[in-house]
């Protein structure tokens, strides 16, 4: 297995568009705390979230703002994918979820890619928590991700059989996702 190239303490930025190219997301990503903040935000929805990751990409802390300078929504992990929301209701329906998935972005692609050590031609099925930012309904979701090459992956929605392969560049983050988000330069 080639592991990815770390991100440099200093931070990293990176920007999709839409495959239409009607909106344009930023993603910035800081080393702070002992752990990376991830910062996004999604121009053709308005929305930014916030992503708190521990040093081996788990994540602690998700927060999705609309319109209120107050987070929409904010959940939490206690790091054995337990879940509650801030306010101290435990989220037990998203119990045993490690990750966070947001459709808007291809960057939530990049946690599991991050923190999976699989070897080219492995397999993983894990449930992660979805996230619809219009409803702000957070459910369990069953994934599969195949590492296809050294830099190509295949990520599956098991619920209605969906994949899709893209590549990653040198940190583990998507390039191209086909029909949905191209990388801005």
């Amino acid at each position: 297995m080639s592991a990815y190239r770390p991100f440099s303490a200093d931070g990293h930025t990176v920007s999709w568009s839409t495959w239409d190219g009607d909106g344009v997301e930023e993603v910035t990503l800081q080393w702070e705390n002992e752990g990376w903040t991830a910062s996004g935000a999604v121009g053709r929805e308005r929305v930014q979230y916030v992503l708190r990751l521990s040093p081996s990409w788990q994540v602690r802390q998700f927060l999705l703002f609309r319109d209120l300078d107050e987070p929409d929504l904010w959940l939490a992990t206690d790091g054995t994918a337990r879940w509650g929301e801030m306010n101290g209701a435990h989220r037990v329906e998203l119990d045993g979820c490690y990750d966070i998935h947001l459709a808007i972005t291809p960057f939530t692609n990049t946690l599991p890619i991050k923190r999976l050590p699989l070897h080219v031609g492995h397999t993983a099925d894990f449930p992660v928590v979805h996230v619809d930012v219009e409803t702000l309904e957070a459910r369990p979701e069953l994934q599969r991700y195949t590492r296809v090459g050294t830099h190509r992956w295949a990520f599956t929605q098991l619920e209605n059989g969906s994949t899709q392969e893209f590549d990653v560049d040198e940190h583990g983050l998507v390039i191209d996702y086909p029909t949905l988000f191209r990388r801005v330069p």
